[in-house]
């Protein structure tokens, strides 16, 4: 009887398996059709020459200083972009959290307002603001502040204030989502230890914030590394990222082969920084699965 009841229970497991595979079948072969049969092929690309097997592509990053100081360039723009949204969006969301829920609606849709424009309108609009005749440029002429209209655009400086204002949201809402679940019990309980404000904030409530900062972190800085409109337009050719190699590559020098070693190399780095950031903290708590 006993057995018959397991024998009864493993089957109902198979079919609901074979249900959940049938279910996922769609989604899957979306994945497999737009996102691995493309990433390998950009994969055989890169190592494929004249109809054979190369490694010259790879080989340039060794002997190219172009190459690798360009990745160091992208990878030093991204890091500096997502130390400043940590910085900036930080105490944003630990205000909208602490807000009454209307009030809170209120500030996140102000960080949420960018995203109706696309970052090409977002762009251009920086390049208006920052170009030498424009608005701040006038105001600190007008106000004395400056004798001589300041270089902040067609540089690195415009690309990474750019990329800051359009990838911002990117670090507030996955912290906003995290605090908002820290119970207001637990500060409570260590200021009533007697635990000063700051000292509440470090031990208790930093800690238990981290998860989204990991998330706000990650998705910043993988974003940042694949940007191409804002440093196209607001580097003004000074400002050399990844994207823009890519993309020389293909339409100077109709080089598909080292464009996809490039594009390969990226998405290795980005593999990695996902496998440092676990290592921080699992994913299964970035994700709130646990």
């Amino acid at each position: 009887m006993i057995q018959s009841k397991r024998n009864a229970a493993e089957l109902q497991e198979r079919r609901e398996q074979r249900l959940m595979l049938l279910l996922l079948a769609p989604a899957l072969t979306v994945v497999v059709v737009l996102l691995v049969l493309p990433l390998l092929w950009l994969a055989w690309q890169s190592i494929r020459q004249d109809g054979g097997f190369t490694l010259v592509n790879y080989q340039r990053f060794l002997t190219d200083p172009v190459y690798w100081m360009t990745f160091l360039g992208t990878f030093r723009i991204a890091a500096v972009v997502t130390v400043m949204t940590v910085l900036l969006g930080y105490p944003v969301a630990y205000v909208a959290a602490g807000l009454p829920q209307r009030w809170s609606v209120l500030v996140l849709a102000m960080v949420l307002l960018p995203f109706w424009t696309s970052v090409l309108v977002r762009a251009y609009a920086w390049l208006i603001l920052l170009q030498r005749n424009g608005i701040v440029n006038s105001a600190l002429t007008a106000s004395g502040l400056t004798d001589a209209p300041l270089k902040l655009v067609n540089n690195e400086f415009g690309t990474v204030l750019a990329t800051i204002h359009i990838l911002l949201p990117f670090m507030v809402l996955p912290l906003y989502a995290t605090m908002k679940k820290i119970p207001a019990e637990l500060t409570m309980a260590g200021s009533s230890l007697g635990g000063s404000p700051f000292h509440v904030f470090w031990r208790v409530f930093l800690p238990l914030s981290l998860p989204g900062m990991i998330a706000g972190i990650v998705l910043v800085f993988v974003l940042t590394l694949g940007f191409y409109i804002t440093p196209e337009l607001l580097g003004g050719g000074r400002t050399y990222m990844v994207s823009m190699l890519v993309s020389r590559n293909i339409e100077v020098y109709n080089e598909w082969g080292s464009a996809s070693s490039i594009s390969v190399v990226l998405m290795l780095c980005v593999f990695l920084v996902f496998r440092l950031a676990s290592l921080v903290i699992p994913f299964e708590r970035i994700m709130g699965t646990r």
